[in-house]
This record gives C-alpha cells, sequence and structure tokens, in this order.
C-alpha cells in the first residue's frame, strides 16, 4: 500500500512541475531555438548586409544563424516554403513575378527597405564636370549634365582603338542591363559618335573605371549602386528624364527603373521570432553606408565577419535604433 502511494505521491508531484513549467516565461533565446537562416546570395552587399543582422541576432537576441549559399529564385522559393527565413536585398523588380505570388500566398513578408537609393544608370568621374584642384585636374565637360550631352563630347571619351569615336561601356556582356543600356543609348543617337563595349566581366567593368580615374582621364558608362568602386571614387550619374513605364518599354529614354531593396522574410519567421522581426523592419541603411563598407572591404582585404564588426563599430548612431536599449548594450559589450 505505502509502495502505491509513494508511486502515485510521485506521479502527481511530476504532473504538477511539468505544469509550472509549461505557464512560466521563457527568454527570446529560448522561444526562438530554431535558427534564423539567410538567404546567402551571390553579391557582397547582401553578405554584408547578413553577418551585420546576424551578429545583431546573435549577440543581442541569444539566436544562432545560419548563412546558406543560394542563387535569387531558388532564395524566394526557399522562403517561401520556410527552408530559408531571410532575404536582406531583395532587388525586387528583377524577381517582381516571385515577389508578387510569395505576398498573395502569404509566405513572403515585406519588412520595408534596407536601402531607399539604390540606382544605376550612365556616369562620369565627377571631376570631368568639376575637376579635381588636389589632383591639378580642371573641368573637361563643365556643361555635361545629361545623357542626352554626351553628344557634344565624343573626344573627351575617345575610344583608344577608334581615336575618331567615343566609347561608352555599356554594361557586361549576356546581361539584360546591358542589352537594355544599349537600347537606350541608340535611341539617343549615340551610336553616331560613340562605339559601344560591353566586358566579359564585373571586375573588367570595374577595373576599367577605376584605372581612368587614378589617371584622371575621360570614362563614361553603365554602373550601379551600392558597390565597392562607389564607395572608394568620385562617380557622378547623367541625369535622364524620370522613370516612365511606358517610356522605358518603348524607347528607355528615361532614367532605369526605380530599384526597390527590401527585407523579405518568410512566414515562419514572422511566427516564431516576433523579437527580431521588429529588429527588420527598423532595419535600414543608405546606399553611402553600404559603398563604405565595400571599399572597407577591399581596402583592407577584410572578411565579412570582420567588416560587420567594423560597421557595428562605426555607426552605433545608425543601428542602435534598430534594437532596445539593453540589446544595444548586450552587442557593444560583445563588439570588445
Amino acid at each position: 500500500m505505502n509502495k502505491i502511494k509513494s508511486h502515485t505521491m510521485l506521479w502527481v508531484a511530476g504532473f504538477v512541475f511539468a505544469a509550472i513549467i509549461s505557464i512560466m516565461p521563457v527568454n527570446s533565446a529560448q522561444a526562438t531555438e530554431q535558427p534564423v537562416i539567410f538567404a546567402d546570395l551571390n553579391w557582397d552587399s547582401i553578405q554584408i548586409h547578413n553577418r551585420i543582422a546576424g551578429f545583431i541576432i546573435e549577440h543581442g537576441y541569444g539566436t544562432d544563424v545560419e548563412y546558406t549559399p543560394a542563387g535569387t529564385a531558388i532564395a524566394y522559393e526557399a522562403i517561401m516554403r520556410g527552408d530559408m527565413d531571410v532575404d536582406m536585398e531583395s532587388w525586387t523588380s528583377n524577381s517582381q513575378h516571385l515577389y508578387d505570388k510569395g505576398i498573395k500566398a502569404g509566405t513572403l513578408f515585406d519588412l520595408g527597405p534596407n536601402f531607399k537609393d539604390a540606382r544605376e544608370g550612365l556616369m562620369v568621374p565627377t571631376y570631368m564636370i568639376k575637376g579635381d584642384p588636389k589632383r591639378g585636374i580642371k573641368p573637361m565637360t563643365p556643361e555635361l549634365k545629361t545623357v542626352a550631352d554626351l553628344a557634344k563630347y565624343p573626344e573627351y571619351f575617345a575610344d583608344p582603338e577608334d581615336p575618331s569615336m567615343g566609347l561608352i561601356y555599356s554594361g557586361v556582356t549576356g546581361w539584360t542591363a546591358t542589352q537594355k543600356t544599349e537600347q537606350k543609348l541608340t535611341n539617343y543617337g549615340l551610336d553616331d559618335k560613340y562605339n559601344f563595349l560591353a566586358p566579359g566581366s564585373d571586375a573588367a567593368l570595374a577595373g576599367s573605371m577605376v584605372s581612368a580615374y587614378k589617371r584622371g582621364k575621360g570614362w563614361v558608362g553603365y554602373y550601379w549602386g551600392p558597390t565597392w568602386v562607389m564607395g572608394m571614387i568620385d562617380m557622378t550619374f547623367l541625369e535622364e528624364a524620370p522613370y516612365d513605364a511606358k517610356v522605358w518599354n518603348d524607347t528607355r529614354l528615361c532614367a532605369y527603373p526605380n530599384s526597390d531593396v527590401n527585407i523579405l522574410v518568410g512566414k515562419s519567421l514572422m511566427e516564431r521570432a516576433p523579437k527580431i522581426i521588429e529588429m527588420f523592419k527598423k532595419y535600414e541603411t543608405t546606399m553611402a553606408i553600404t559603398n563604405e563598407c565595400l571599399a572597407y572591404m577591399k581596402n583592407e582585404k577584410a572578411s565579412l565577419e570582420e567588416v560587420a564588426e567594423w560597421f557595428l563599430k562605426n555607426n552605433e548612431d545608425v543601428w542602435t535604433k534598430w534594437v532596445p536599449a539593453d540589446k544595444a548594450a548586450t552587442i557593444k559589450a560583445a563588439l570588445n
């Protein structure tokens, strides 16, 4: 009898203990034991933003993170399935059909812009227009403001293999943006005065720009930001008429479409990590900040993790607005 009573009391005690545990509050780290999985797409700026957000999540919220390599389309589908959690740079217009699909289905959530001022277009070194007194460079094309104005200045951008023509770098071979840029330039009538050149890689395109810049020579071509190049040298976008969808589709004779570079997350993360979601909603940088991070990585040969920590140490006024004060203190302590 005593043995039966003893077993009964133990069972009741265990049941009560379990019940108490079930209603006890848990901290955010315990509540989100599943790691936050970032889509680690194949360009530097998103990989840097992944590590910045990842450091904050690991050290501020006590939650593990993972970085999973993927292509853009694969990442969209993985986030919608719940196999990944976050896309830190959506460049939405490039995958509009996938974005619309996920938003409509309720499997993809747009938390707002990472940076609002991403841009692409035709650009020249700023010294072409304003000069560079420190290097003894006088303005060469002071009235150059628009893409159409290039018609007045082909000799300042001479093609070394055909000096009777100017040279415009139109993008990288095989990119859809390159084809669209060449259509634009032709419709501006610039093909009569300029040859178009599409190098075989982004590295070659960037290299041509930096080489010309270091020598104080003329260069004009298609490029975009944020990139490490834009963080290292002073370039100016040439103006065009504001973007208009009909004009763009018909002739390309307007600015390039706006680039929405937003933070996207999946339904799973929305449900299991509300405090981390609040951080993502407040996470916002600029093209200039991202350019600086990319330039730091290039100049210092820094790893992605080193760049993230460099950003966090040097931009407290930016990122401390994304998190509560207690979490900011924990993150700062982890940086020391």
